[in-house]
């Protein structure tokens, strides 16, 4: 199996650690662009084409605003992802509305800023006219979960087993009360799958999506201008594993739309997706030492991260490659758990992982750590959310989020507790 490379030179990650001491995540943004360049030739052949960045994967209005650059919209799924699309200064049909469960407020700012709203489920329709005031946007869309007809994987489940999308007969009857509502422009979408790398998963997706807004569309008398077709494009995590052919899911997705729609009078619509793992995962890296190596039953090599800054290993069993900055080249001669300090056992980004022998004070790169990394932090046992470095193509290393400090963490509290930064400790000391 060939390794997993870290792109940059270790002096140039010493350099960020002079500044935010270990744990911290670093971003690729030459990669994260050239990932964005390859979604748009793809689907070339498709007039309006937009990969709507998915915001939950990498939230930083630094990375939005890279991608947008590269013509990307924001696909967002909550009030704090809608504000962090805008920041980076997109509006209007620049973002998708994609949630779930939406509080009232929520449709309330995504029709504040003219995104486009994707409708969950059906009785979210009239809850969300009267959230607006008796009135529906100009643009909508729904979510199909076509359950039986699809399968799912581990990461979302089966589709008939999840949370999200109308049923066949709820999209006919949720359209047709979008048209009566004063509609006329309307979206279909679906999305039931997460990292998948089989491009013929996505073309059956889509061919799926077509048939049914042909038939929508015959029943209804409305045409679509825009089908979403999700995200869910998969990385290879381990080393030795075929990536996505993109070029194939391109043309899959055209041969469906051409076959489906446009040989039966239909227009092509906008084709878009949602991807945000396939563009940020694997350009980003959590940057760690080894505080100590505890030999039990077992070799535990304990960082100065947790699960609570990469929880992908302890909530998915998900592999993440591990480099050790200067033993690159050494045989992984001793097998490791890979721990953190969480008051939880299956705090671990590794199990019975062959690594070369390891050293208090060894500096570790976790792999494909981009998306769904930082985002899913969290707080337990008082840990502090790390900082996020943005490593530029011109070589600058520019800090996109600072690290936590105690003081945040204690400000909501009532009273708040002030911590002198003095006594604030450093992690990783």
């Amino acid at each position: 199996m060939q390794p997993k490379e870290f792109p940059f030179p270790l002096a140039r990650v010493l350099e960020m650690e002079k500044r935010t001491p270990t744990p911290f995540h670093v971003y690729d943004a030459a990669g994260i662009l050239k990932r964005a360049e390859a979604l748009n030739a793809a689907f070339a052949w498709a007039p309006g084409y937009r990969n709507y960045f998915a915001v939950k994967a990498t939230p930083n209005p630094a990375i939005i605003e890279l991608l947008r650059a590269a013509g990307s919209g924001a696909d967002c799924s909550s009030l704090a992802e809608l504000v962090l699309a805008e920041r980076a200064g997109l509006r209007g049909e620049d973002v998708v509305f994609t949630s779930n469960d939406t509080p009232a407020a929520e449709f309330r700012k995504a029709a504040a800023m003219g995104a486009m709203l994707n409708f969950d489920d059906i009785s979210h329709i009239g809850y969300a006219r009267r959230a607006l005031g008796g009135k529906l946007p100009e643009f909508a869309c729904c979510r199909w979960n076509p359950g039986p007809l699809k399968d799912g994987n581990s990461i979302i489940g089966k589709p008939e087993e999840a949370k999200y999308g109308f049923t066949r007969d709820q999209i006919f009857e949720g359209f047709r009360q979008l048209r009566d509502g004063g509609v006329r422009r309307f979206g279909l979408h679906a999305m039931v799958a997460s990292n998948e790398r089989s491009a013929l998963y996505f073309a059956e997706t889509a061919k799926l999506l077509f048939e049914l807004a042909a038939e929508v569309s015959a029943a209804l008398g409305i045409e679509f201008s825009f089908i979403d077709i999700g995200g869910g494009f998969g990385i290879p995590y381990r080393p030795g594993e075929e990536p996505l052919d993109l070029g194939e899911v391109g043309r899959g997705v055209e041969r469906a739309a051409r076959e489906i729609l446009v040989a039966n009078g239909h227009p092509l619509p906008r084709i878009a997706t949602e991807c945000g793992r396939y563009v940020t995962g694997p350009c980003g890296w959590l940057v760690s030492r080894v505080l100590h190596v505890k030999r039990t039953y077992r070799n535990y090599a304990g960082l100065d991260a947790c699960m609570a800054d990469l929880m992908r290993p302890a909530l998915y069993g998900a592999y993440h490659h591990i480099t050790v900055f200067g033993k690159e080249g050494a045989p992984a001669e001793e097998t490791y758990d890979v721990t953190g300090s969480l008051c939880e056992n299956n705090d671990k980004f590794a199990i019975a992982r062959p690594l070369p022998r390891l050293e208090p004070g060894d500096l570790v790169a976790i792999h494909d750590a981009g998306a769904h990394g930082h985002a899913m932090g969290f707080n337990y046992n008082g840990k502090l959310r790390h900082a996020e470095w943005l490593a530029e193509p011109d070589g600058a290393n520019r800090l996109i989020r600072r690290a936590e400090t105690l003081d945040d963490l204690f400000a909501t509290l009532v009273p708040p507790v002030r911590v002198r930064e003095a006594a604030a400790p450093e992690r990783g000391a």
